[in-house]
């Protein structure tokens, strides 16, 4: 019985390395071009703008803006999601980053979502795009923002140097981390 227990834990293990590490190892071959992913940061930041009142005077505070259109999550126990997107300075896209994260606890399936992280201190932007590998939660704190009743942000009320919002296919999500999410620059034509 033992080893049927073990046999089987191993099967799932390995069924979640493959659908956790099957973005990250293939990120290269299935990469979006620099056209694509403007594309869905165009249509992120528009969506983000017409359900989130307040959302474009925080854009317009913004010393830059990075956007994820498509963070796919997957997991079985394991889990993992990678994504790809582009940081706008003053409106226009300067560079390409991805964000890759492990996980570990109860994940079952796969999800979509959008990661908007917008920076409003110059220095935080500078260290941002200084790094080789930026952590959330080791290099700098991320406060993810909840929209409250009503879809509304009071920018008035936001001191923080970098806060980020979380959308799935149905609107912002709650109670979301991004603890650990690393992003990287990469090249993209």
């Amino acid at each position: 019985m033992g080893k049927r227990i073990v046999s089987a834990c191993t099967t799932l293990a390995v069924v979640a390395l493959l659908l956790c590490g099957a973005p990250l190892f293939t990120s290269e071959a299935h990469a979006w071009t620099a056209k694509e992913i403007d594309a869905g940061v165009d249509a992120s930041l528009d969506r983000f703008t017409f359900d989130v009142r307040g959302a474009k005077d925080l854009m317009n505070k913004a010393k830059g803006i990075l956007v994820f259109p498509w963070v796919i999550k997957a997991g079985i126990g394991l889990g993992g999601e990678y994504g790809e997107g582009a940081l706008r300075i003053k409106g226009k896209t300067v560079d390409y980053y991805s964000t890759a994260a492990a996980s570990i606890g109860f994940q079952l399936g796969a999800q979509k979502k959008t990661i908007i992280l917008v920076f409003l201190d110059q220095d935080a932007l500078d260290k941002f795009r200084a790094s080789s590998g930026w952590k959330v939660g080791a290099d700098a704190s991320v406060a993810v923002i909840a929209v409250g009743v009503g879809g509304a942000i009071d920018t008035s009320t936001i001191k923080e140097p970098i806060v980020a919002f979380v959308l799935d296919q149905k609107g912002l999500m709650y109670n979301l981390t991004l603890e650990g999410a690393k992003m990287t620059k990469i090249k993209r034509d």
